[in-house]
């Protein structure tokens, strides 16, 4: 079997994208024989990107189709989408947040039109592309709206451990509302679709309660009793393996520490991502669960303080090609098992 064609997005070009891109690809020779990565994104910005690393500006092959790549580990293959840009790193740009969509927009495209297997994406800034006219809370939200799904969720990963999410890129007063029995619900048939297109479908799912200590007999919060109970409760009668909700200063450490849990459920965005980042910093990946086509990013933002100087790591982007390519050849089964 050929190794996957890796759809890898530039990002925001303001930002670390273009060197983390650059360090990912000519710095890792093994990548090569584990997937065939084409950057969809634009020459300028690559160019910068490379020399922000101080690597040779003849490494930069241009492509109008990604499946005339060579996947020569000494060259970055990559797809002008849209206009040259100049764009100074560093600052918030609506043009640097226009590219950033129209980047994926383009790797979601050739995804459908079977030119690519999977799509890695680097950083975008949300305010840039907002700035641009393009109102997706982020990447996740963009990518099922391309796709045309509706039932998704953003799964930040770690070797064998998944972090799904019930909310994520509103405020926390509007997270609160958003967590509802048929959310929750959807989120835990994800949650375990996904886990038997592992091969592991007797998982068990934790989910965090919403409120301190799940709301500790209502006494912090009646939404753990009223939404999140009789969603687990209609889950279990579906034959999904959850137990919740649990406090989740009880539930991550149990989960990240002792592996009590492989998979987690997150009632909004920093409940999982705080204790997430803080344990696995740049070794871990955020993965859409739910699209028809794998998807992983890095699980850090655009970075502009450091952008330029060469000095960004490229781990999580190095992991995130790595993982999209163990996935890409599997991911029929996960789309079937969430059928």
């Amino acid at each position: 079997m050929s190794a996957p064609t890796l759809a890898v997005t530039l990002g925001d070009v303001a930002g670390i994208g273009p060197e983390i891109v650059a360090k990912t690809l000519l710095l890792h020779d093994d990548l090569r024989e584990r997937a065939r990565p084409v950057v969809i994104g634009d020459e300028a910005s690559m160019r910068r990107g490379i020399a922000a690393v101080g690597l040779a500006q003849d490494a930069l092959v241009l492509l109008d189709d990604p499946r005339a790549a060579t996947n020569d580990p000494r060259t970055i293959e990559l797809v002008q989408t849209g206009p040259s840009l100049d764009v100074p790193f560093g600052a918030l740009d609506p043009v640097a947040g226009d590219a950033a969509y129209r980047f994926v927009v383009a790797a979601c495209d050739l995804v459908k039109a079977g030119r690519a297997d999977a799509i890695v994406t680097a950083p975008l800034n949300k305010a840039a592309m907002h700035a641009a006219g393009h109102r997706f809370a982020g990447h996740t939200e963009l990518l099922a709206h391309e796709f045309g799904v509706e039932d998704f969720s953003l799964v930040l990963s770690a070797g064998d451990l998944y972090v799904f999410h019930l909310t994520t890129h509103v405020s926390l007063r509007r997270a609160i509302d958003d967590v509802t029995i048929a959310r929750t619900g959807q989120v835990l048939r994800l949650a375990h679709g996904f886990a038997r297109a592992l091969g592991r479908p007797e998982e068990r799912i934790g989910l965090a309660g919403l409120n301190p200590h799940a709301g500790e007999n209502r006494l912090f919060g009646d939404e753990d009793a009223d939404v999140l109970a009789p969603a687990v409760a209609a889950a279990v009668a579906e034959g999904i393996p959850v137990d919740g909700p649990i406090p989740a200063d009880a539930l991550f450490p149990a989960a990240m520490r002792r592996g009590r849990w492989k998979i987690l459920v997150a009632c909004y965005h920093d409940q999982g991502h705080a204790p997430f980042k803080s344990m696995y910093g740049d070794d871990g990946v955020n993965i859409t669960v739910g699209l028809p086509a794998v998807r992983v990013s890095v699980d850090h933002g655009t970075a502009f303080d450091i952008a330029g100087t060469g000095v960004a790591s490229d781990a999580s982007m190095l992991l995130a090609c790595e993982r999209a390519a163990e996935l890409a050849p599997g991911w029929g089964a996960v789309v079937e098992a969430l059928r």
